[in-house]
């Protein structure tokens, strides 16, 4: 399950230094950085609803605040 979220993790981060990339490179003038911080929501919520998913179905537990 680990790295299943730190994959997910990694292009997400991926998906941000691509936005910050094509913003340098393209100035504003196309939607590459727009399309790339869209996919990077777009994985962060479905990563978001999966830990959900996960924890409901029991493959992870959560152990609360020591």
């Amino acid at each position: 399950m680990r790295i299943v979220v730190v994959l997910a993790f990694i292009g997400i981060l991926a998906s941000l230094a691509s936005a910050l990339v094509y913003l340098m490179k393209d100035q504003g003038k196309t939607n590459r950085t727009v399309n790339a911080l869209t996919v990077r929501i777009g994985m962060s919520v479905v990563l978001f609803l999966f830990v959900l998913f996960a924890h409901h179905m029991g493959w992870i537990e959560s152990t609360g605040l020591r």
